[in-house]
């Protein structure tokens, strides 16, 4: 059967097919179906100059990276919002992390934004923090204040992990674009780039809907305690919700050039998110823990400032109270529970 179509297409399908690299690739795509305001992949904004690699773009390697790191392999042992629970389905700050980043990812396909870019920041957002959640991040930066003047927030850590701690003090080199999303993930100051807004907003996005389920799943609060208003707009259970939440963002964000909520959408939201402080986050049951997540935490930090040369050197330079706060912040749950106890009670008392 004779081919068909005009002597050009005729021409074009003859001709041998010319191989682009990754690169050239990636540029085409972004450019044809990326929206206008995407951060484009190319080129790579590093602190330090590298070659790029034919196989992945460099938000890919800058994902690798993360994922094939130390600390991000702890987060599967760092409390999200319950300490030590007793049952197998709570959320870690690893599941977390990837409900986050499934949720980011949906919204940016759908937005046209860098789907590499949103998967980067979204796995290495919360790598600083440090053990037993936002209690635990509390208690250091208080221990930090009385004996330092210095601060702990767990996204200006995270970026120290990435830029400073990973690969034996050699830190990771990740793009620009990445480290400012990490960094400005919570905080005052927005990202500079539509993803790294995206994943600060689906962060609150997935936490207030999964913290729901577990809070309900450990008895502290019951399905019919939820605000009614709340859910008759967002849905009755986590998957319309954030449903809800994310077609929300998408529509909203087209029009206004930007990552936002609608003001009914976003209202409610953080009507939500009042609810869960006011009845998980600080409530009875929180508060229950809080005085033994700070004589752990206090215990040891005042216990390594006694005695610095116990704690290991990963960065070259920082002086005895950055090393104590890097080491403790990079602590599991359970592992410092043990230090605490193999440090602070007589060794019979162990037994």
């Amino acid at each position: 059967m004779p081919e068909t179509g005009t002597a050009e297409e005729l021409e074009a399908r003859r001709a041998p097919r010319v191989h682009k690299s990754l690169e050239e690739r990636t540029r085409a795509l972004e450019a044809e179906f990326h929206w206008e305001h995407a951060a484009p992949s190319y080129p790579a904004m590093r602190r330090e100059a590298e070659p790029d690699t034919p196989l992945r773009t460099p938000f890919q390697r800058d994902r690798d990276r993360i994922v094939h790191s130390k600390a991000f392999r702890r987060l599967k042992s760092k409390t999200q919002v319950f300490i030590a629970p007793e049952g197998d389905h709570y959320r870690t700050r690893l599941t977390h992390t990837l409900e986050t980043c499934m949720i980011a990812r949906t919204a940016a396909r759908a937005l046209g934004l860098n789907e590499d870019l949103v998967e980067a920041i979204g796995y290495g957002h919360d790598l600083g923090h440090p053990p037993f959640g936002h209690i635990g991040e509390e208690v250091l930066d208080e221990a930090l204040r009385d004996h330092a003047d210095r601060s702990f927030r767990h996204n200006r850590h995270s970026l120290r992990v990435v830029d400073v701690l990973e690969r034996d003090g050699r830190g990771l080199n990740l793009t620009e674009q990445v480290r400012d999303g990490i960094l400005r993930h919570t905080g005052a100051e927005r990202p500079g780039t539509l993803e790294g807004r995206l994943v600060r907003l689906v962060d609150r996005v997935a936490y207030i809907n999964h913290d729901i389920d577990d809070a309900i799943r450990a008895g502290i609060i019951a399905p019919e305690d939820l605000p009614s208003q709340e859910l008759e707009l967002l849905g009755p259970t986590g998957a319309k919700r954030i449903d809800t939440l994310v077609s929300d963002v998408v529509a909203v964000s087209r029009e206004a050039n930007d990552i936002e909520q609608s003001e009914e959408i976003g209202g409610a939201m953080l009507r939500l998110r009042k609810f869960m402080f006011e009845r998980v986050y600080l409530g009875a049951e929180a508060r229950s823990e809080h005085e033994r997540v700070r004589r752990t935490l206090r215990g040891l930090f005042e216990h390594y400032l006694k005695h610095p040369e116990e704690v290991p050197e990963v960065a070259s330079g920082a002086d005895d109270v950055q090393r104590i706060t890097d080491w403790l912040a990079g602590m599991t749950d359970r592992f410092c529970i043990a230090t605490f106890r193999r440090l602070a009670l007589p060794e019979e008392s162990r037994l």
